[in-house]
């Protein structure tokens, strides 16, 4: 998926559905979240690299939502948008809540007929981040483990009904790209530091042995 202006997506295993109350004819309404806050989720690994990331409760504070949109997986036609008043996207205590009126195009009907028989139930939302934190832990047994929290958003694109959210079909934006790029190479050059020093202290070991002493 190509990414423009630093964008990222986020294909989360969260519910969207259909409202199946009492509606005018012509609705056909879902809804659900695109994201929940302070669930951090798996964004990338690399062998014993974890990078994990997680929404943080205000995050979408500045966001500008001025006409973000509804689509299906970030592509296509638009099937709801704010600014027609057919979409409302709100964070409350649990996270990015969505609500969608599909009534209005015949795609749109037949999207909200998948949601409702459960062919279609996961969520997406596209972004760029504003202000982030990063928080390193290196455990005993040499895993690495990298969270990153999203503190701030500037601007919410899309909110989007996904096929299949997986982890490694994730878009991530060039800045967080490259972060994870230079936690991989610090993290390998620390290792190899280590395994030079364990090398250079086994030749002292062996130097002092050949010359009859203890070590």
């Amino acid at each position: 998926m190509p990414m423009k202006n630093n964008r990222e997506y986020r294909e989360m295993v969260l519910e969207v559905m259909a409202i199946e109350e009492p509606q005018e004819e012509d609705r056909k309404t879902v809804a659900g979240y695109a994201t929940t806050f302070n669930e951090p989720y798996v964004l990338y690994e690399d062998g014993d690299i974890v990078f994990r990331e997680q929404v943080a409760p205000g995050a979408f504070a500045e966001a500008d939502m001025t006409d973000t949109i509804m689509q299906y997986n970030h592509e296509g036609r638009v099937f709801a948008r704010i600014t027609n008043g057919t979409l409302r996207v709100k964070p409350d205590e649990r996270g990015l809540y969505i609500e969608a009126d599909l009534g209005g195009t015949e795609i749109g009907r037949e999207l909200y007929d998948e949601i409702r028989g459960g062919y279609t139930d996961k969520m997406s939302f596209g972004f760029i981040v504003s202000d982030d934190e990063q928080l390193r832990t290196n455990a005993e047994d040499g895993r690495v483990d990298v969270l990153r929290t999203i503190t701030g958003i500037s601007k919410l694109f899309d909110v989007s009904a996904v096929s299949i959210p997986a982890n490694d079909g994730t878009s991530i934006g060039a800045q967080t790209r490259g972060r994870i790029d230079g936690v991989i190479e610090e993290v390998r050059a620390e290792r190899l530091e280590v395994e030079r020093l364990n090398l250079e202290r086994e030749k002292v070991k062996a130097r002092v042995r050949a010359l009859g002493g203890n070590v």
